[in-house]
């Protein structure tokens, strides 16, 4: 019997959803690009995302680096030392130099290998059960596993936001006057 009090009542927004609904967003992410990204010409490939931002294959690039260095290093650190031990500082920048001779499809590629791989590290790691386990980050102190596990399903929506916005910026120009009515292009100019 549903208690009256339950009726209409919103869930809680701070719960941490299971991690296999955060895979089912995670295990897209690589296919997204590659369907938006490979064999595109470069008049599309480009651009940058603002004047000093990032065009499509340096965030592929960066995602590269979180899936090398960040989200599974960072899940075994919180899993295996709790908060005795602080993870490693992040590189954003390593990708620039490493990358700086691939090509977007390989890079697309190795992407897509190494977040399959990912998922099936965490899948051998962790279990729902140990999303209130804590870690702690070398700037924001404590954190759990369950918010490192969101963030890295928003860190993939911001960078393929990222992507898209330097998709539109190969068009700025081109759109004359329409641009009043195209937000992404007013995002652009006035950045994150």
């Amino acid at each position: 019997m549903v208690s009256p009090s339950t009726i209409g009542a919103m869930p809680d927004d701070a719960a941490q959803p299971p991690l296999e609904e955060s895979y089912a967003l995670l295990e897209r992410t690589p296919r997204v690009l590659h369907e938006l990204l490979a064999g595109l010409p470069e008049s599309w490939l480009s651009k940058r995302d603002t004047p000093d931002g990032w065009t499509a294959k340096d965030v592929v690039g960066r995602l590269i680096s979180a899936e090398l260095d960040d989200w599974i290093p960072r899940a075994e650190r919180i899993l295996s030392d709790g908060t005795a031990r602080a993870f490693d500082p992040f590189d954003r920048f390593a990708h620039v130099e490493r990358d700086r001779d691939a090509s977007l499809h390989q890079l697309l590629d190795q992407f897509a290998e190494l977040r399959a791989q990912s998922i099936e590290r965490m899948r051998e790691l962790a279990s729902d059960d140990d999303l209130d386990r804590r870690g702690l980050h070398p700037e924001l102190a404590e954190v759990t596993l369950g918010e490192l596990i969101a963030t890295w399903t928003v860190h993939d929506l911001d960078h393929i936001a990222q992507v898209f916005a330097a998709l539109a910026g190969a068009r700025d120009a081109q759109v004359g006057p329409w641009k009043a009515y195209l937000g992404i292009l007013k995002r652009r100019e006035i950045g994150p």
